[in-house]
């Protein structure tokens, strides 16, 4: 008699190999998927982090000096400074640029661009003549003029500039001991 051959052997074999092909196309599936979407988290954190940096850092830079105007040599009437970009910085919308003055003995002022300078406006002009600015870009230097209430001597006044993206520039300056028609503030 002949002995016959097993062949659930071949077939087991054959099981086995289509199931180890279809675990590694599923993990191959998987993996594409885990890289895809740590490539997508990887991007949107680095957006994060430039927007970030953007936020944090400020764009305006104070060039030269703070000034103090006075029409009766006894008190501060008028600010004016000038303000440029940093290097790299991008153009900055003065519209939604605001200016914050304070002293002491008086409530904080919130300051927007106008035509004409008033106690709640202020004007932005290239090199100080001219007609107003509405937006600042590279190499520009801007003079920034407004009106505020008496400030007497020897008064420190604090002067804030947001702009709508980035950091704040915030300084404080002096009235001088005597006020003549022009006077820096130290």
């Amino acid at each position: 008699m002949a002995r016959g051959i097993n062949t659930s052997d071949a077939f087991t074999g054959l099981e086995a190999a289509i199931v180890l092909i279809a675990f590694v196309v599923v993990a191959a599936v998987f993996a594409y998927v885990v890289l895809g979407a740590g490539f997508f988290t990887t991007q949107k954190a680095q957006e994060t982090v430039y927007k970030s940096v953007e936020q944090s850092t400020t764009n305006l830079l104070l060039i030269g000096n703070v000034y103090g105007l006075s029409g009766d040599n006894t008190n501060i009437t008028e600010v004016r400074f000038s303000i440029g970009l940093a290097p790299g910085a991008p153009t900055i919308d003065l519209t939604k640029l605001t200016i914050v003055f304070s002293t002491p003995g008086t409530q904080p002022v919130i300051l927007t661009l106008g035509n004409t300078s008033s106690q709640t406006v202020f004007t932005a002009k290239e090199g100080g003549a001219g007609s107003s600015l509405s937006s600042m870009a590279q190499n520009q230097q801007i003079e920034i003029a407004f009106n505020v209430t008496p400030v007497p001597v020897n008064t420190k006044v604090n002067i804030e500039i947001r702009p709508s993206v980035g950091a704040a520039l915030p300084f404080s300056k002096t009235t001088p001991s005597k006020i003549t028609t022009t006077n820096v503030l130290s």
